[in-house]
């Protein structure tokens, strides 16, 4: 199977924009029952920053234009200053929409988001919200309990089952000031009632010795009612490198251990995922090492292995951050560090049609980060 860029553009432009928004990233890509596609990220003047907000923007045309909404989001959440890391959507019921988003205590603006000490994240909530005007407004903040959790991000896109029920995939850390043990784990939370309550937690991928790390999650949701498929940015503290993207099929039911992802075979760290209409599956894989890529790989088999003949490169990148730390003997805390300095990544995917599927990434300079799409053809 043959994957094509035929078009590309620019949902947001960075290089006009004010200094407090010439940062966009952390990817979201939703398309309406209505049709219409909603492009979600995180704006700020610079990555991770306290300033941190939500753009949006809505297309009525497949994604060729963009219109920017104003979104009436608020940053602070009980009186306290926060940042919103970006945000993901999915439609509860025709008309309404749903929003989800990581919300970082700001009230100590100098604090960084990661401690290099402790290895802990600034406190964090994962809020929502409602919309029934198509995006153009939305219900204040509601907090998502996360049954004692801590150091909770949101990790990709929202799963939507058949029978009508939405998955919150997130991650957990210690929060900033825990001195304990506390490995980093992926789990799913889940509604039954149109994202009013999400009662049901369910584990996804963890080592509970924390030598092996399954960042940033990007599942899918199966045909069946709880299965997905998911990808993980998969990183070895002992050997001090990336692993080969891991991948899992699994089921919202699991026991507490649940089976851990396997090796892809697939070279890169933040891996969007789909199904397409066939069943087949499509990720989208970033590569920070050089060249500098993001590529397709087409799995025929829906997700069960990903032959390296299937792979088509659909960006290069020449990244001019400068970075401390290679591909190898990796120092954790300084490559926390390059991850706020990494100028593309973060993609998402949406399949249009048995032969179209929309693309978007963030790319571009330390100084102004855009947020780009690309539609690719399938033949």
């Amino acid at each position: 199977m043959i994957f094509q860029v035929v078009d590309t553009g620019l949902v947001y432009d960075a290089s006009q924009a004010e200094p407090h928004e010439r940062i966009a990233f952390v990817c979201g890509l939703y398309r309406a029952s209505s049709g219409r596609i909603f492009s979600t990220c995180q704006l700020a003047s610079a990555k991770s920053a306290p300033d941190s907000h939500l753009g949006l923007a809505r297309s009525r045309d497949h994604g060729k234009t963009w219109q920017r909404l104003p979104a009436n989001i608020a940053s602070d959440f009980a009186g306290i200053p926060g940042s919103i890391a970006g945000g993901e959507l999915t439609e509860v019921e025709p008309g309404r929409l749903l929003l989800v988003s990581t919300w970082y205590d700001r009230s100590d603006p100098d604090r960084p988001l990661f401690d290099p000490v402790t290895e802990g994240l600034l406190k964090s909530k994962i809020l929502k919200a409602f919309s029934t005007d198509d995006g153009e407004t939305w219900s204040a903040w509601e907090e998502v309990p996360l049954h004692g959790l801590t150091g909770a991000a949101v990790s990709g896109g929202l799963l939507h089952w058949s029978d009508g029920s939405i998955g919150i995939p997130f991650e957990s850390f210690k929060h900033f000031d825990e001195t304990d043990h506390r490995p980093q784990a992926a789990w799913i939370l889940r509604s039954f009632d149109g994202g009013q309550t999400f009662p049901h937690l369910t584990p996804v991928a963890s080592d509970p010795s924390g030598r092996i790390s399954y960042w940033d999650q990007r599942l899918c949701a199966g045909p069946r009612p709880g299965e997905y498929l998911g990808l993980f940015w998969t990183h070895d503290r002992e050997l001090k490198s990336d692993l080969s993207v891991h991948g899992k099929q699994g089921r919202d039911d699991e026991a507490p251990s649940p089976e851990r992802p396997l090796p892809t075979g697939m070279e890169g760290q933040i891996s969007a995922v789909t199904f397409l209409p066939d069943g087949s599956a499509l990720a989208c894989v970033v590569n920070r090492n050089r060249p500098a890529t993001l590529s397709l790989w087409h799995s025929s088999d829906g997700g069960k292995t990903w032959p390296a003949n299937a792979k088509t490169v659909v960006y290069d990148h020449e990244e001019k951050a400068r970075l401390s730390q290679g591909a190898s003997d990796i120092d954790f805390a300084q490559y926390w560090e390059d991850m706020g300095r990494w100028t593309f990544g973060h993609p998402a995917l949406l399949a249009l049609s048995d032969h179209e599927i929309l693309l978007t990434y963030y790319a571009g300079s330390p100084g102004a980060l855009n947020i780009h799409w690309a539609l690719i053809s399938q033949n």
